[in-house]
Order: C-alpha cells, then structure tokens, then sequence
C-alpha cells in the first residue's frame, strides 16, 4: 500500500512541476535568460530550446552547447534541415524586412511546434531573453504564444543588462561567441540577417567578408531562380524605393558613394519577437 501511495504520489507531482523553457539563441543575452531562470527554479523542470536555421556562425554551437554544459541544462536542438537559402526558394520568395519567411518557418513555427507538443501549457512558461533596450518588444510576444505563460528574466527585478553575461561567462569559464568580439550585435544567422540595416550590411562587409560574398552570391541565385528583381536591401535616392542588391551596396561602399546610405541602421535580429 505504502508502493502504492508513493508511486501516486510521484505520478502526481510529476504532473504538477512547473516547466521552464528557455528560448536560448545561441547569444549572451538568452544564456542569461537560461541562468536566471535556472537559480529561480532550480527546482523545476528546466530545458533549453533552440531552433537551428542552419546558416549560423561554427562557433555559436560550440558556445551553444558550451553554455547549456555550464548551467547544466538539457538542451532541445530543433532542426528540419534546410537553411534560410533553402527555405527562401522552396517558398519561391526571397525574405526581406517586411516579409522574414525563414523567421517564420525556421524560428517560431519549429518552436511553437515542439512547445505544443511536448509541454502543457498549464504548467509550463516559455521565457525570452529580452533586455531593457528591447523592452518595447516584450509587449508583442505573450499574445502570439496564448496560452502559455511568457516571461523575460532580463527584466526581472533588479534589471539585467548582458554586460552581466560578460561576468558570469568568464566566472564559468565560457568564452564568448567570436562573432560579438568582431563587433556583432547578434549570434544568430552568421552575423547578418534579412532584417538587419545598411549599418549592419556594411560592418559585415568588412568584419566577416566571407559571410558577406556567400549572401551576395545566394542574393543572385535567388534572383535568378524567381527571375525578378529582388534583393534584401532598398536603395531609397531620389524619393523612391528599389531593390538593392548587395553586389550594388557593396560597389557604393567601396566607391565610397555612401551620402544616401543610411549607415546608422543596424536594424534588429527579432526572430522571436517580430511576426509577420
């Protein structure tokens, strides 16, 4: 009878354990998410999830699974295989600011799957690494993951900022992504990003060229395949707004025709914070 009421007793608590999923990117800013959560619920079920677009830098796996070992976390890695290139010419359609296809199937939809198929959504929170500087895009989130709990640990009391990474990282002895040491703002996609401005494009022509002539070159072979003419960048001169290629941003930076460039605009990785 004791068996009995102890195996009753386990089955219930089992059902009734809170679970925390981390939306972990591969950056600083959601490994500190991860660590966060991991000391608040250090007694619940706790599990790392990250949607694989597989056009990443070599190094954020490394650091990915570097990371998850450190705070000694399970780690979910979610992949149907294609990368964003792939996505872009089954969906016959290159993605661009306004329209992120690869965000869409890659990011959210692989996400939502595996969160509806494995966790109830009574006892479970998905948690963002979202910090005070993207807090304006903490209030678009919750809606779009109904009815799941949502919360973003960097904006706990008292506020995180990912400086703090930088500390706890080297307390662990985990070397930051070499992408954020080249002057990235992001680990995700190589270092670039549909969504990323002519700032971002330009830092990485000259920081990550490689990375820079692959897109250029998957650019074109899109443009081909469609037989349109379309490319991830807009030339804005003269009031009206066309497509730019990157072959033609690369050639005005070099021939330093940059007045009508807005070089400002880094633009933002929000894979898991813009929907269509």
């Amino acid at each position: 009878l004791l068996v009995t009421f102890n195996l009753t007793l386990m089955s219930w608590y089992q059902t009734m354990t809170d679970t925390h999923v981390i939306m972990y990117s591969g950056g600083k800013a959601s490994w500190l998410a991860a660590h966060l959560v991991a000391n608040k619920y250090s007694e619940s079920d706790v599990k790392l999830l990250f949607t694989d677009t597989k056009t990443e830098d070599e190094d954020l796996y490394r650091f990915l699974y570097e990371g998850a070992e450190a705070l000694d976390l399970p780690l979910v890695h979610l992949s149907d295989g294609r990368d964003i290139w792939e996505v872009f010419k089954d969906n016959k359609f290159l993605g661009n600011n306004r329209v992120p296809v690869c965000s869409r199937i890659l990011k959210q939809e692989a996400s939502a799957g595996w969160v509806k198929e494995n966790c109830d959504p009574e006892t479970t929170t998905i948690h963002f690494g979202i910090d005070w500087t993207e807090a304006h895009r903490a209030e678009r989130i919750p809606k779009h993951w109904e009815p799941y709990t949502v919360d973003f640990p960097l904006l706990w009391e008292p506020v995180s900022d990912k400086e703090e990474a930088d500390v706890l990282l080297k307390e662990y002895g985990v070397e930051e992504p070499r992408l954020y040491k080249l002057g990235a703002p992001h680990n995700n996609c190589g270092g670039l990003c549909i969504r990323a401005g002519q700032g971002h494009f330009k830092w990485a022509l000259e920081a990550i060229p490689e990375v820079y002539a692959d897109w250029e070159t998957k650019e074109q072979e899109m443009r081909d395949f469609l037989n349109k003419d379309v490319a991830i960048l807009r030339d804005r001169r003269g009031g009206s707004s066309k497509p730019m290629t990157l072959k033609d941003f690369r050639l005005r930076v070099a021939s330093e025709d940059v007045k009508q460039l807005d070089l400002f605009d880094w633009g933002g990785c929000g894979c898991m914070s813009e929907y269509e």
